[in-house]
């Protein structure tokens, strides 16, 4: 597999539709350290194709449309190539989009995709993965089956695609409308020949979002699609070919078609919306003005040198490579979601403009506000007021917090209103270009709204199971929810609602059942439930959502402390923690969620419920514990394979969580503003904060040396298991040194443990 990517082009001079190419050579260095296929096999749901930091466009190969492991679109097991859509999700457990699909080939004109089985049937053609490079920006592919070598690149709003053809009388490039991931539906799409050169339309799908939902809203995608060398065009509907320049229904599809020479290179321009056709083309004049390809590469790239070399690090070369890959992919979403001109389309199907902010979308906040979220804080907090701003919006249009939003449309998807931590985290880091009141407001209405649990847990002060369908895991991350309104509450003066969400944030504990020391199902009738299962779980009626009750037992980060307590102690609370890694891996149930992987014992590392779970030996005094396990995890289920994460990446929060690990601390309370320590997998680190370093160095690390001895702040011995945010932001040096076994920490300050205000 060759990933890394020093680009030096020479590129000759192309004809037809203005199209001209300069010679251009691109800086690699963190670059090289990026490898897009880690995460495209096993359960991991990442694409290699080519994006733009946050981008719009995610122009990416697709090999397989069925199956839960093809939610991208594509998977490292497969061998042939359907073409290249140009919006992909990354690491979703869920699929969607996969828009505006292109596939260039030669011989007879083929309007069916062909088999994986019988590629040859159709347009498909076979690849080889010694014949495929993927590096931020970039993507590059050998299609056996015509000869012809794909390139894409990206810019924000527009894909940029390079066809070298051989030289063929029949050269064929196919933009097939209905090409959907199978459980997904067009509803319309259109075509519209402009000219010899230039293509326009509309496509309209239904993905996650159910109709009748009170603000369902489809999503819809205009598109402008030029091309380098003037070809005739031929349109089919329902696979069959009519006399027209422009077609609509949902089986669309048109067949370019030209003569080429060898090596003769075909460029193709495609600009995106999901306002209009006219925005479509505004994108792309804006962004890809000429026919220069390498340009448009150099500019994508150096885009993401510069994010990327916000955190530069020393480490071993494969080290390297897993924590700069998993940088790539925390930065990947959110998506940008508006146009040049500012416009987007909104909740309410409406034509808004995002003025002086940012629109964003695909926020998989249930996931994301774990680790993600936080990371964005520190790296880039522009984009966290952008984010806020965008959700806030989303509340002025459909009347709730986002949950799960995509383009334009809310999937509800999970539980929890997770857009409370992300917003609160901000608050208090004094992350505030947005109306704070407002935020307030909406946090308060989410919390307070009809449905999902909320009317149940209004009239009981919890959700008992027989009245609700996943009630412990909604009712837990609830929770979590209602103590970050409450901290804002009390910080804006609002007494009231503080002590009231205060009471619902402390209701954990109705469902720890002291019997088992584990959470559990509560009843209307005040019984837990029985018989009681620890290991079952399942898609269908269960307490747990994608968990069971050990993974969900140990979600209370605001208040540690209570949690401990429940247990009967320190001593008590680490022989759990203990048991949760070391108990058998199995799990029981009808339909048991694959979700569930990365198995440590019942600790869960492919699934986000157990992301913070190994930190909290640190709150009984047992860093060491912590410190093993972390190492652990980060050594066997991070790897630089195409299958080196345990699970769905889920947007960027798997890859986060290494990347906040791998430096040695982590937000286990998103939104406390406190780092507890775990064990660096980096020599030095240095992160670049509002114009300071802050350099984090571990003496003495190695496989062997993964154990804390000591730590010094800016210098000086630190005797706390955790910094601040603002030690962070301030600028400063935090130096591990190592050694071959656990650190004496008596003494230490432990990571604050129990809720703000109790």
């Amino acid at each position: 597999m060759s990933r890394y990517l020093v680009l030096l082009f020479f590129i000759p001079f192309i004809a037809g539709c203005g199209a001209t190419e300069d010679s251009q050579q691109v800086h690699v260095d963190v670059l090289s350290y990026v490898n897009p296929f880690i995460g495209t096999g096993g359960h991991g749901h990442t694409f290699p194709g080519a994006t733009y930091p946050s981008g719009m466009v995610q122009v990416s190969p697709d090999t397989g449309l069925e199956e839960w492991d093809w939610c991208s679109g594509y998977h490292y097991s497969d061998s042939s190539i359907i073409g290249f859509s140009h919006t992909h999700l990354s690491g979703t457990g869920r699929s969607d989009l996969l828009d505006v699909m292109l596939m260039p080939y030669t011989g007879k004109i083929k309007l069916d995709r062909g088999s994986k089985t019988k590629p040859e049937e159709g347009y498909r053609s076979r690849f080889s993965h010694d014949e495929e490079v993927a590096t931020p920006g970039y993507y590059k592919v050998k299609l056996k089956d015509y000869d012809i070598t794909a390139e894409v690149t990206a810019s924000p709003r527009c894909g940029f695609h390079r066809y070298t053809f051989p030289a063929a009388k029949e050269s064929h490039i196919i933009l097939d409308l209905s090409h959907h991931y199978a459980t997904d539906s067009v509803l319309f799409t259109s075509v519209n020949v402009v000219d010899s050169c230039t293509l326009a339309g509309e496509r309209k799908t239904k993905g996650w979002g159910e109709p009748g939902e009170k603000y369902w809203v489809n999503q819809r995608l205009f598109y402008a699609i030029k091309v380098s060398k003037p070809f005739h065009a031929a349109i089919a509907v329902d696979d069959k070919f009519i006399p027209a320049q422009s077609a609509s229904g949902k089986q669309v599809k048109a067949v370019l078609n030209f003569e080429t020479g060898k090596d003769e290179m075909v460029l193709v321009k495609v600009g995106i919306s999901a306002v209009s056709v006219e925005n479509a083309l505004e994108n792309l004049s804006a962004e890809i003005p000429g026919w220069d390809f390498n340009e448009t590469l150099t500019q994508a790239q150096l885009k993401w040198e510069q994010e990327l070399a916000k955190i530069r690090i020393e480490a071993p070369e494969k080290t390297r490579t897993i924590f700069y890959t998993a940088l790539y992919h925390s930065l990947i979403t959110p998506y940008l979601f508006n146009d040049v001109n500012k416009e987007y389309r909104g909740f309410d199907d409406k034509i808004h403009k995002a003025g002086d902010f940012t629109n964003y979308t695909a926020l998989s906040l249930w996931d994301t506000f774990r680790s993600l979220n936080p990371l964005l804080t520190i790296l880039e907090p522009g984009k966290v007021n952008d984010i806020i701003r965008s959700m806030l919006a989303q509340y002025d249009q459909y009347g709730l917090l986002p949950v799960w939003p995509l383009w334009s449309g809310e999937t509800n998807c999970m539980i929890g209103y997770h857009s409370v931590p992300v917003i609160v985290d901000a608050y208090f880091k004094g992350i505030r270009n947005y109306d704070v009141n407002k935020a307030y407001e909406a946090m308060k209405h989410s919390a307070m709204q009809e449905g999902f649990g909320i009317p149940e847990l209004k009239q009981f002060g919890y959700i008992p199971y027989d009245l609700y369908n996943k009630s412990v895991s909604t009712a837990l991350e609830y929770c979590y929810d209602d103590w970050c309104i409450a901290q804002m509450a009390r910080d804006l003066g609002k007494e009231e609602d503080y002590n009231y969400f205060m009471k619902r944030a402390m209701s954990y504990s109705t469902y720890f059942d002291q019997e088992y020391k584990l959470m559990n199902g509560f009843s209307s009738k005040g019984k837990f439930r029985r018989p009681f299962d620890p290991f079952f779980s399942s898609y269908g009626k269960s307490d747990w959502v994608e968990g069971n009750a050990w993974q969900y037992s140990f979600f209370v980060p605001h208040d540690i402390q209570g949690l401990i307590n429940l247990h009967g102690g320190r001593e008590a609370f680490g022989r759990s923690l203990d048991s949760l890694f070391t108990v058998s891996s199995g799990l029981t149930g009808e339909n048991v969620p694959v979700d569930i992987s990365g198995l440590i014992g019942q600790y869960a590392h492919g699934n986000e419920p157990s992301h913070h779970v190994a930190y909290l030996y640190n709150y009984i005094g047992q860093p060491g514990k912590t410190q093993e396990r972390l190492h652990q995890i980060m050594t066997t289920l991070y790897t630089d394979q195409p299958d080196g994460l345990a699970g769905n990446d889920d947007c960027g929060q798997m890859s986060a969580w290494y990347v906040f690990s791998a430096l040695g601390f982590y937000p286990v309370n998103p939104a406390s503003g406190i780092y507890v320590f775990g064990t660096p997998m980096v020599n030095k680190a240095s992160i670049a904060v509002n114009n300071k370093t802050f350099t984090v160095t571990a003496t003495g690390l190695s496989n062997k040396n993964r154990f804390v001895q000591g730590v010094k702040l800016n210098g000086k011995d630190y005797t706390k298991l955790f910094i601040t945010h603002n030690d962070i932001i301030n600028g400063g040096t935090l130096e591990f040194t190592m050694g071959p076994q656990p650190g004496k920490f008596e003494g230490a300050e432990l990571p604050p443990s129990v809720s703000k205000g109790k």
